[in-house]
């Protein structure tokens, strides 16, 4: 019998409040004036993760002994892998009269409860230290420092009950919970399933990483990520396009799979390759790609690092098996696509474009060479940037 690997933590965490408990929390929230705090999208995905149990263990935002240990040592305060906090942040004036034991009332930008916050602890928020250790600098050029320095200045720690869902109205087709996933895989008969996470329209150096992972695993997830991004990353909708027509002219219907992966990137780099590997987990997969500069941005990380800090942990503690790939490009000389790791020839033989020349010849209505992108991906990306000229 097909079964599969275990969640982070040993099991699959749900903080979505029933209907009974549903009813008393928000007649709570309504008639005993309580407290209201409103999410950012970031928060608010977050929540909703927790809630599914894409980020078990958590059951809701971080206390201080977690935060600590997960800022200095990426552990829980129980020993358990966890690289990137996760916080609710709060300004002096909204932590006003609020106690431990309280609960306060999250809202979404419309005003509305969303979920309860039982309050177990307020604390201040370090942002230099997060930032240095997290992200490993203090730059606000760096998205993710730049985030966490406009944060308010407490976090505020305890479980959550979710009363009612984001509804996101793009993805549907796609938005597949850990629970959903994790029974998808087992009506499929996949045991072993590798995920794939990506911001970015996938090109034919990803294509070939894939399905170098497909020939050891049994079916791939093409997992994107569709929350919050910098400004200048392609939109979720042109990437969502260019992955379907992917999908449905070059991989193995039996064999691959698109849902998407709702959280925010960080742009964490190493620490980030950890957070996506174990949340993979949660939804399943036994395997996860990572490349060469796995959630990096700029040259805040080595080109290696996202790979070197899975050796800070034991393979039994990550309990999803990473697979490490070396920047892919093609080759004319050899006549497909290799990487430095299979490659003998000179760099003058590998067709490499950066973001940059790539942006412009998209833009300009040129292609990219077929040896870089496919043409139904490059059409697709073409038309956007002629849109936004």
């Amino acid at each position: 019998m097909v079964k599969n690997i275990p969640p982070h933590g040993g099991k699959l965490i749900n903080r979505i409040a029933s209907a009974e408990e549903r009813e008393v929390l928000l007649d709570k929230a309504k008639n005993y004036a309580m407290k209201k705090i409103q999410l950012d999208s970031r928060e608010i995905t977050d929540l909703d993760m927790i809630a599914v149990g894409a980020m078990s263990p958590l059951e809701g935002f971080m206390c201080k002994v977690d935060y600590d240990n997960v800022v200095d040592n990426m552990r829980l305060a129980n020993g358990l892998p966890w690289s990137i906090p996760v916080t609710l942040s709060a300004s002096k004036e909204e932590i006003e009269g609020l106690k431990p034991g309280n609960d306060v009332a999250l809202i979404d930008k419309a005003n509305e409860v969303i979920a309860i916050l039982h309050l177990e602890e307020i604390f201040h928020h370090d942002k230099t230290k997060e930032s240095l250790e997290v992200y490993g600098t203090d730059d606000k050029k760096h998205p993710g420092v730049d985030y966490v320095y406009k944060m308010d200045d407490y976090l505020l720690g305890g479980k959550v009950s979710v009363v009612d869902r984001a509804k996101p109205g793009d993805f549907l087709a796609y938005r597949l919970d850990p629970a959903e996933t994790r029974e998808l895989f087992v009506k499929r008969g996949w045991k072993r399933i590798v995920g794939f996470q990506t911001r970015n329209p996938v090109h034919r150096a990803h294509e070939y990483i894939q399905k170098c992972a497909l020939e050891i695993v049994d079916a791939i997830l093409l997992h994107p990520l569709v929350g919050a991004t910098k400004s200048d990353d392609i939109p979720a909708d042109v990437r969502i396009k260019s992955y379907e027509v992917l999908l449905e002219k070059y991989y193995p219907k039996d064999r691959a799979m698109l849902s998407v992966f709702p959280a925010a990137m960080r742009y964490a780099g190493p620490r980030e390759a950890i957070f996506h590997a174990l949340l993979r987990k949660n939804y399943g997969c036994t395997h996860f790609i990572v490349g060469r500069d796995h959630a990096g941005v700029g040259s805040y990380y080595g080109t290696f690092d996202a790979h070197y800090i899975f050796d800070e942990f034991d393979a039994h503690e990550i309990g999803i098996t990473p697979l490490f790939f070396d920047h892919t490009f093609y080759c004319k000389a050899c006549n497909g696509m290799a990487s430095y790791k299979t490659c003998p020839h000179d760099s003058a033989n590998h067709v490499i474009l950066s973001g940059t020349e790539v942006r412009r010849m998209l833009s300009e209505g040129e292609a990219p060479p077929p040896t870089f992108t496919r043409h139904e991906v490059a059409k697709i990306l073409s038309e956007y940037y002629q849109s936004t000229r």
